[in-house]
């Protein structure tokens, strides 16, 4: 039988190292039965391998991990820790991920030894069109310009994926898994050193422009600094009601009422999210991509994700090279995997976008003939200029595309879960970029996804396949 390994979908760096949590500020990893009091420390003890006797949670704060483990302890599945994992993110890391925001999810199901995968991606509004970050001139619109206010946001999809998901893989009440994260959000946490990095920063900057994330982040004027005890009651009573009433409130309650008024009210770029589009939301569940790869079968999330088939198409180029005979230090090895990459990232820019809306090549793409072509353009002496041209995979179907060259902003959060029976949860969540689209609302942060769309709608002629479209 082969080996499997879960990656999700918008994550494409290897992680390399297990962390042992010693503060509540840095990404970190705890065993089942470890006793972790989060308290002011120096830093953290890298390991290279953390291996468990019962269960694992990993994610970007140790306050969150530790709700994880709760749940776990009391025989939660590995979808429960995920869901209150994710509540305690969003209040610790708001800059990272959310409800506001969306979320891919790879699930592999010990008991069939199946894997599938489930699509909580934010939508573009009914009503955006190909042009909406086309300014009257026709040009581009600036990603400062742009990202802040309600133009950028898109229909948050997480919490409708957490719900979908308990109902599926749950055990415990979902009322129990929001008990950590109100906890937290009444009685306060410690701001983390990234987030007072962040506030003090370029990126902080542009909270001000909304009163209620000013008011928030920036108490008396100032910036939150690490280490400052912080409440926010008004999430808490977002919980509150979500622990109560489900996803209903959010999408087709109060809650979504006050989103999109949020949204559509905003002093700056007023968006087109509508009451409409949150009422139509839908989760889908969808079929992993899986690739392998030197013995072990590779799953990750397919399109509307770039993952799956991005790093699907890096590793099959990499195995015709003998990477595994290289020291990660070695020089070789960075630019074997760099060269892989940019071929890997030059179909995708022209080829990857929401197959529900654009054909994508994706057995093309992976055909192993095609890659063994792809293979032959890198060179052991010297680094492809960039950019990259795509390929030509094998397809028939498709229209003559153009690439999308738009900007690549970093973002997100990650949580890997695997419960006592053996279950795993690979969730890839986020808000796009650091703070998302700066509106806040009821206690949380909302997303700036429609600007991971291609800025123009077409270029020289061609449509670009990640162009905004209706509900894509």
């Amino acid at each position: 039988m082969k080996r499997l390994i879960l990656i999700i979908a918008l994550l494409l760096a290897p992680l390399s190292a297990a962390w042992t949590a010693q503060e509540t500020t840095e990404p970190g990893t705890i065993e089942s039965g470890q006793d972790l009091q989060p308290e002011p420390a120096t830093g953290w003890t890298p390991k290279e391998a953390v291996e468990a006797r019962n269960f694992m949670v990993a994610a970007a704060n140790p306050l969150a991990v530790m709700a994880g483990v709760e749940i776990l302890k009391e025989g939660g599945s590995a979808a429960d820790a995920m869901i209150a994992t994710q509540l305690v993110l969003n209040l610790v890391e708001p800059q990272s991920s959310g409800i506001g925001g969306g979320a891919f999810l790879v699930y592999y199901d010990v008991g069939t030894g199946s894997t599938t995968t489930f699509d909580g991606r934010e939508t573009a509004p009914l009503a955006a069109r190909g042009d909406l970050f086309l300014t009257d001139s026709g040009e581009e619109m600036s990603f400062r310009d742009a990202v802040v206010g309600g133009l950028s946001v898109g229909t948050p999809g997480t919490l409708k994926l957490l719900e979908t998901v308990h109902r599926r893989y749950g055990k415990l009440p979902w009322d129990r898994l929001f008990g950590p994260a109100i906890s937290l959000a009444e009685n306060g946490f410690e701001v983390s050193p990234r987030l007072a990095g962040l506030l003090s920063g370029a990126e902080g900057e542009a909270l001000r422009t909304f009163d209620e994330a000013r008011n928030y982040f920036f108490p008396n004027g100032r910036a939150l600094e690490a280490g400052e005890r912080i409440r926010n009651p008004d999430f808490a009573e977002t919980l509150k009601i979500i622990a109560r009433d489900g996803s209903a409130p959010f999408y087709t309650g109060e809650i979504g009422r006050d989103i999109v008024a949020t949204v559509r009210g905003a002093p700056r770029n007023p968006g087109l999210l509508s009451e409409e589009d949150l009422a139509g939301y839908r989760v889908v569940e969808r079929p992993p991509v899986c690739e392998q790869y030197r013995g072990f079968d590779v799953c990750g999330m397919g399109p509307p994700s770039s993952g799956g088939l991005t790093v699907g198409q890096i590793l099959q180029i990499l195995e015709h090279f003998p990477i595994g005979q290289l020291s990660p230090a070695d020089p070789t090895a960075w630019h074997l995997f760099a060269e892989a990459s940019k071929l890997a990232y030059a179909d995708r820019d022209l080829y990857m976008a929401d197959a529900d809306f654009v054909p994508v090549p994706s057995e093309g793409l992976l055909d192993d003939t095609y890659l063994m072509i792809r293979v032959q353009e890198i060179r052991p002496d010297r680094a492809m200029e960039v950019p990259v041209r795509a390929g030509n995979p094998p397809w028939h179907n498709g229209p003559a595309l153009a690439p999308d060259r738009s900007q690549e902003r970093p973002g997100t959060s990650h949580v890997s879960v695997v419960d006592a029976e053996g279950n795993v949860v690979s969730l890839t969540t986020t808000i796009e970029g650091a703070f998302g689209s700066q509106l806040m609302v009821r206690g949380f942060l909302l997303n700036n996804e429609l600007t991971d769309f291609s800025f123009s709608p077409e270029r020289d002629g061609r449509p670009v396949a990640n162009r905004v479209e209706p509900g894509k």
